[in-house]
């Protein structure tokens, strides 16, 4: 009988975990998740994506959970601290991205 090796869905380059091979970072995968999206739904959004890539980025996720939570809220709060220009040249998107953010910070808690 074959071994089979383990593999890795995930690595971490340029200070961010991406989906191994490819230009989608783990934070996209990981948020729709925390919503409630199944993997199916995943791979519907993101169709560079496999299923396996999904579930193997969900695991990782999972299995890594508290630090993965932690770089995410660090990502959000170093966001949060670039200035926003956006804020001045379209104040109606600017509010309703805020709006949106707000929105899936009540749906995490």
């Amino acid at each position: 009988m074959q071994v089979l090796a383990a593999k890795s869905y995930t690595e971490y380059r340029n200070n961010t975990y991406w989906v191994k091979g490819t230009r989608i970072a783990i934070d996209s995968v990981v948020c729709a998740f925390q919503k409630g999206e199944s993997p199916e739904s995943i791979v519907q959004s993101f169709p560079l994506l496999t299923l396996e890539q999904v579930y193997g980025s969900i695991a990782f996720y999972l299995a890594n959970r508290t630090e993965i939570d932690a770089y995410l809220g660090a990502e959000e709060a170093a966001f949060d601290a670039m200035p926003q220009p956006l804020q001045s040249t379209d104040p109606a998107l600017y509010n309703k991205l805020i709006a949106a953010k707000t929105a899936r910070q009540q749906v995490k808690s």
